[in-house]
């Protein structure tokens, strides 16, 4: 098995026990396949591969930050990116088109990081209906779901437990409207208190017009990372932080853990026995074993951990790993 890890300097091939730069850029966030092409989204603009990560062609979209690229059912590529928008292409890649009402509706709603000074908002997330492309939920760091049934033209807003602040989202491969969603303490006009309901895992049952909070009695409760399994029991796994922040530079780490349920938030179980010294950042299911996933870490390593929580480091020695891919 081949890994592909995009980091905050480029991506790098993870193969047995060596690694190499295959391409250099600012942090890469997003790696996805869509059919035998990766996409590589970075710091500024989207890269694709056709030959497993070998080499790459620059795709457009420069000066901007990528942060997902997804692929639809009538074969458009959709890209999100900070600031906030929501591109597609209809020809692999080679192109893109803005769907502008999505950065119209984050410049009107003052969508935004609550730094000072503040950043513009982040389309983060995209789940594209697979049995309808021109419906699809963008999560916005920080403003919200945006909604659109009309392939953007117009779009519902909706904050699950009236957390605007967005990380990643995913669908149920085999139940299309369970929806899932991480979510920090990010707020409009600041940071929420750190408690519980304010950060984590929510739920929804109905394509996302209504929200459970998931994530009860877990800490640390900064949720970001987040993958689900195409393969039963379909185990969502979900990385933890006590802040956006942690990081393996503080004087006790990052106190991050890995968490996975396999009854859609029920219950959860921890993937690692004591919190993290590293924090968690790229995250996705491992093709090679059945409930296995890839884990990157900001302390530059690779791991790949099993269901029963067994880790077999693939990685180290690289710049921080934000995202992750096996092909």
């Amino acid at each position: 098995m081949q890994i592909l890890a995009g980091t905050s300097k480029g991506v790098f091939t993870v193969e047995g026990t060596g690694t190499c730069q295959t391409l250099e850029s600012r942090g890469v966030r997003e790696l996805a396949m869509i059919g035998a092409r990766v996409f590589a989204g970075t710091g500024d603009g989207v890269c694709s591969s056709d030959d497993g990560g070998l080499t790459w062609t620059r795709r457009g979209l420069d000066g901007r930050e990528v942060w997902q690229v997804r692929g639809a059912s009538d074969d458009s590529i959709f890209a999100t990116t900070a600031p906030a928008g929501l591109f597609r292409s209809r020809d692999q890649g080679a192109t893109w088109q803005e769907l502008p009402s999505l950065s119209v509706m984050s410049q009107e709603q003052c969508w935004g990081i609550p730094f000072d000074p503040p950043l513009p908002g982040r389309a983060r997330a995209l789940i594209i209906d697979q049995a309808d492309p021109r419906h699809f939920w963008v999560g916005v760091e920080v403003g919200g779901i945006a909604e659109t049934r009309d392939g953007g033209e117009t779009w519902k807003v909706t904050l699950p437990g009236d957390n605007p602040d967005l990380h990643m989202m995913f669908a149920h491969p085999v139940q299309p409207n369970v929806l899932y969603a991480s979510t920090g303490y990010g707020r409009l006009d600041g940071v929420a208190e750190m408690v519980e309901g304010n950060a984590g895992v929510f739920r929804s049952d109905d394509g996302g017009a209504h929200w459970t909070y998931a994530w009860r009695g877990i800490t640390p409760r900064y949720s970001r990372p987040m993958c689900i399994d195409p393969r039963p029991p379909y185990g969502l796994t979900v990385a933890s932080a006590p802040t956006a922040f942690s990081s393996f530079k503080e004087e006790h780490g990052a106190r991050a853990m890995l968490f996975r349920t396999e009854d859609g938030g029920e219950s959860w179980r921890p993937l690692c026995d004591r919190p993290s010294h590293a924090n968690f950042h790229g995250l996705t299911t491992d093709p090679s074993t059945p409930g296995s996933v890839l884990v990157g870490t900001d302390s530059g390593e690779v791991w790949q951990v099993t269901s029963e929580g067994q880790w077999h480091q693939c990685a180290s020695g690289l710049p921080a790993v934000l995202a992750v891919v096996a092909i």
